[in-house]
């Protein structure tokens, strides 16, 4: 096995989708940066690779008993031992990976474009198991809460943020929505089609707002988004919080 020492790593904690795990030049100011004292590097299929990176799914257990107490975080002067945490390699994508001790990889970073230079050159000269799933998982689902990737690409990661943000909000309208409320709020994104829009149901309503909506980030996104979560304390909350974020 490979090993590579001092590496900044920048957790995102119950990420299930890989486009939510930031590279290193979306982090911000503000996040909590740590150091891998050591971190264990292992080689693995670009099929376990997906399957690590976008999901929250058990681990294969020959992974985790090679990986057992091998990478280590300093924190302030000691030295922390982190039961299963890892740096995997495709052969060419890194992703670093913690389990917290379970199974799943509920912590996931990206690493700076020095440490993973030197991850790739350190893979591509040592000879090394490469590690795969025994069968192929079934296909993922996606939906309004964990949007597909087609949905998010190209997107910065405060677009990215404000657009679940934005999705979170329609799933609620869906959700306890009145069929008035709907055909409100399709209307407030499109109000060339008011006059159609006051004779439609609310299925109807409801799912044609999201497929218009559900491409692209644009300032109407953003509009919409601003207007819908005005008046409910959690969802202001969140778009404070990214606010802030980008203030610092």
């Amino acid at each position: 096995m490979a090993r590579i020492r001092d590496v900044w790593i920048n957790w995102f904690e119950g990420e299930e989708n890989g486009y939510n795990v930031c590279p290193f030049h979306e982090w911000h100011s503000e996040d909590r940066i740590e150091v891998l004292d050591q971190g264990e590097i292992v080689k693995v299929t670009e099929r376990l690779f997906d399957y690590i990176e976008n999901r929250m799914e058990d681990v294969p257990d020959e992974l985790l008993n090679e990986v057992f107490q091998k990478s280590t975080l300093r924190k302030n002067m000691t030295r922390i031992t982190l039961d299963y945490c890892f740096i995997m390699y495709d052969g060419s994508r890194v992703l670093a990976v913690d389990t917290l001790g379970y199974k799943t990889p509920i912590r996931k970073s990206r690493l700076t474009p020095k440490h993973e230079r030197m991850t790739k050159e350190i893979m591509d000269e040592t000879k090394a198991e490469c590690f795969d799933l025994t069968e192929p998982p079934p296909p993922k689902e996606y939906h309004i809460l964990s949007p597909h990737p087609k949905y998010m690409a190209g997107l910065t990661r405060k677009e990215r943020q404000l657009k679940q943000l934005l999705f979170m909000a329609l799933d609620q309208l869906y959700t306890s929505g009145e069929s008035a409320e709907i055909r409100y709020w399709y209307t407030e994104w499109n109000p060339a089609r008011y006059e159609e829009i006051q004779h439609i149901d609310k299925e109807t309503a409801w799912q044609t707002l999201y497929q218009e909506v559900k491409n692209d980030w644009s300032d109407a996104h953003y509009e919409l988004c601003q207007k819908m979560i005005k008046g409910q304390p959690f969802f202001e909350k969140i778009w404070n919080l990214h606010h802030e974020e980008e203030v610092k």
